[in-house]
């Protein structure tokens, strides 16, 4: 509506007023509907929302809904389903958000939805333009997005993110952080936190891309606008960036955990040498620094990262294949603790880290982090002391508990609790002898795949428990020759997936963090490659390859109900409440790095069909 000068200007009719006051109240409320750092800083103890990845930022995925409890679980049944449509029904990793009746979730190919919780109904959609020649490594996946006032932030598989308005899909920006054709991408979800010495909020994500040889980034940008605010590379002696200029080094600018050759100069793989943090961070509000795992060492080949003629346990290829802290306010690196020095079986460190508190036998409360690592251990950290510059190495106080958490570990006997470093067996795969195009080969497990992989696990305050979606696995390994061409993989290493046990692969295991006890667990002949949620109704929920969601007793491990998908679930789960109804979410459609990667793993998975869709679920209304 135009409206005339004032001096030509008529009296306006009651009911333009009414209109004009409606139109008001509409764009009032529209305000009101952002979304603001109080709501997703309180994420984890408000149900109507899912605001963040991890659902807090703790990352504890838990909820305190107990409508669907382990009394009627049994009876909910599914309230609407939503399919992706077309023919891109690979890898459907993501964890949605939801908000105000909204569900915003992501698919394969970087494709965003946004559904009507209530309905299943589709509002919007938006498919990012990708060029032909992108590299993931690991299938086309994207694990979810971040959420912050009007916007919805999403990367992309071209080395890019997003921002789109939240109620229309509409494209606001885009920045490409990096150059794809090398082997850069995003498929982690980013993250959203406020830096509490300036009261910035910052989108913090980082890059992928270790197989393919690229130095590893986090991120830190302005919301509104998408410039880099700052930027930290995880390799050792690079550079970072601060408001757009060179900043300080990444550990020792002389790069001491990275060997040189005979000339002095650092070896060809620093310049390629991986830790790129692929996965969604923690934040500790208190001692304001972001928790984030950092990926592996570049190639895998650990002979090419240790100095000629020596052992590759006097090398620890920094800062790779580890948990980093780092401070909000400028990117700089606070604290370290790798758990696979000179990591030679791509076990990497990118799963989360969950922080939480407990008592010790002495009362005390304890702020810990903890991490399930692809290399089979379970870590507890004392998350202070890294918090608040221990640097590296760790203070040895730092590390306060690690046990398996997987059986048949042949790389490792355990964890020096004194030093925080394993103590190795000798089963890192040799050297290929002169004329020789490959090594000897060794059996490791847990294999590249994990003990666990970057499917999340829960954590539920009641019952003082860890959820792990874990594997019993191995493979056979060795050696080979490579050279570095940009956008090829730069790996160095032959293997195939083998199976651990004859009855099973996937291996739900409830973990007590304090002991490193298995609480219980629950066998499945298929992978577990799906994350885990749990809810103040004593529950847990995940999904699996062949198809189901399921619902276990929190306390007992018992089955209570399942539900099949039609197709493998490899996502994340969540829940929240919309008119006074629990709902709990997942995405179905078979993918990832299992039939990729998976050796005897993907034969096995061949019967599993392809899907793309999500479901929702929730108790049916009693009839009146």
């Amino acid at each position: 509506m135009f409206l005339k000068p004032a001096s030509h200007r008529r009296t306006a009719s009651p009911v333009l007023t009414l209109i004009a006051a409606a139109c008001l109240l509409i764009g009032a409320a529209a305000e009101a509907r952002k979304v603001t750092w109080e709501d997703i800083v309180n994420d984890d103890k408000t149900t109507g929302d899912v605001l963040s990845y991890g659902m807090g930022m703790k990352a504890q995925r838990h909820s305190p809904l107990k409508k669907i409890n382990k009394d009627n679980v049994a009876n909910i049944v599914p309230a609407w389903s939503f399919s992706f449509g077309g023919e891109k029904q690979r890898g459907q990793e993501g964890q949605a958000l939801v908000h105000d009746g909204v569900a915003y979730i992501t698919a394969s190919y970087s494709r965003v939805f946004a559904v009507d919780v209530r309905t299943g109904k589709r509002l919007w959609e938006y498919e990012a333009r990708l060029p032909d020649d992108i590299r993931p490594c690991c299938d086309v996946v994207n694990r979810g997005a971040a959420i912050y006032g009007n916007k919805l932030f999403v990367g992309t598989l071209d080395a890019g993110i997003i921002a789109l308005d939240k109620d229309t899909g509409k494209l606001i920006w885009k920045e490409r952080f990096a150059d794809h054709k090398v082997g850069y991408t995003m498929t982690g979800a980013p993250f959203v936190v406020k830096d509490q010495k300036t009261g910035r909020v910052l989108l913090i994500h980082g890059s992928s891309g270790d197989e393919f040889g690229v130095v590893g980034w986090l991120f830190a940008r302005d919301p509104e606008t998408g410039e880099e605010v700052w930027a930290r590379p995880f390799v050792e002696g690079h550079k970072g960036r601060l408001n757009g200029k060179d900043g300080s080094y990444t550990g020792d600018p002389k790069a001491p955990s990275w060997p040189r050759d005979k000339d002095g100069k650092l070896v060809e793989a620093w310049s390629h040498g991986g830790g790129a943090p692929w996965q969604t961070a923690s934040f500790d509000v208190e001692t304001n620094t972001i928790v984030i795992g950092a990926g592996n060492p570049a190639p895998w080949n650990t002979w090419k990262r240790t100095k000629e003629g020596d052992d590759p346990r006097n090398w620890d290829s920094l800062f790779t294949s580890g948990q980093a802290y780092v401070d909000a306010s400028n990117g700089e690196l606070k604290g370290f603790y790798q758990h696979t020095p000179n990591d030679a079986w791509d076990f990497s460190g990118n799963n989360s880290i969950v922080l939480f508190e407990y008592k010790d036998k002495n009362g005390k409360l304890v702020k810990a982090g903890a991490h399930a690592d692809r290399n089979g251990f379970f870590y507890v950290t004392d998350r202070t002391k890294l918090a608040t510059g221990s640097g590296y190495p760790n203070k040895p106080t730092s590390l306060i508990g690690a046990w398996p958490f997987v059986d048949g570990i042949t790389w490792a006997k355990s964890i020096d609790l004194k030093t925080g470093r394993p103590v190795e067996t000798g089963n890192r795969p040799p050297q290929p002898k002169d004329g020789q195009e490959k090594g000897e080969t060794v059996f490791v497990s847990p294999p590249f795949l994990g003990g666990t992989n970057w499917h999340p696990m829960s954590y539920s305050p009641d019952t003082g428990l860890f959820y792990i979606p874990a594997n019993h696995w191995a493979m056979d390994y060795w050696t080979e020759h490579l050279t570095y061409k940009p956008g090829s993989a730069y790996l160095g290493q032959g293997f195939r997936i083998k199976r651990l046990f004859d009855d099973h692969v996937g291996i739900l295991r409830a973990i007590d963090p304090k002991t490193g006890k298995i609480a219980w667990e629950h066998k499945e002949t298929f992978p577990l490659w799906a994350g885990t949620l749990t809810t103040a109704g004593n529950l847990v929920f995940t999904g699996t390859t062949d198809g189901y969601v399921k619902a276990f007793d929190a306390k007992t491990g018992k089955e209570l109900w399942k539900f099949q998908t039609g197709s493998g679930i490899v996502s994340v789960p969540v829940t929240w409440e919309t008119d006074g109804e629990q709902y709990i979410g997942v995405s179905s459609g078979f993918g990832g790095a299992v039939p990729l990667w998976g050796g005897d793993m993907a034969a096995l998975t061949k019967q599993v069909t392809q899907g793309g869709s999500f479901w929702a679920f929730k108790l049916p209304k009693a009839r009146k």
